[in-house]
């Protein structure tokens, strides 16, 4: 592992997390295999979700990071949330 990193765009994240699509154990899974994962654009909804999988489904502690209104419910769902 050569610090493998994943940028990931809204529509994506969109696509991954519908549930029909069955895309978001894979996707996890992916995840795991890198150093760092990058989502662009994210809805605050989008990054209060990830966080949530994160901890459910992976079992790991989390950390957001914010500097605005936007990440209110992303900082609240993590274990660890720091705010500006």
């Amino acid at each position: 592992n050569k610090g493998l990193a994943l940028v990931i765009d809204v529509k994506t994240l969109t696509y991954i997390f519908y549930r029909r699509s069955n895309l978001t154990k894979p996707f996890l899974k992916l995840t795991t295999h890198c150093n760092s994962v990058l989502c662009c654009r994210a809805t605050p909804l989008q990054k209060a979700y990830i966080v949530r999988v994160v901890k459910e489904e992976l079992k790991m502690r989390t950390l957001a990071i914010g500097d605005g209104a936007n990440d209110v419910s992303m900082i609240q769902t993590a274990d660890v949330g720091i705010g500006k």
